[in-house]
């Protein structure tokens, strides 16, 4: 059987750790999203404050396949 998938960019915020950012977007694309295949994590970025590390966040590629399409 063949697929087709579609590849969409999401970004995600932690004030914990990149670790958490990523799990956090993972798990809300996948409340949206039906038939999540894979991640694949593009950017890093920190958000600084006083010198220090407030937040972390990730831009994510999400693939997901799509549903089939019923013969007509």
């Amino acid at each position: 059987m063949s697929e087709v998938a579609r590849v969409t960019e999401i970004t995600a915020r932690s004030e914990t750790s990149f670790e958490d950012a990523i799990q956090t977007g993972i798990e809300r694309a996948t409340q949206t999203l039906r038939n999540v295949k894979g991640a694949w994590v593009k950017e890093q970025k920190v958000e600084i404050e006083d010198g220090g590390i407030a937040a972390y966040q990730v831009a994510m590629l999400i693939t997901f396949v799509l549903d089939p399409v019923e013969a007509s």
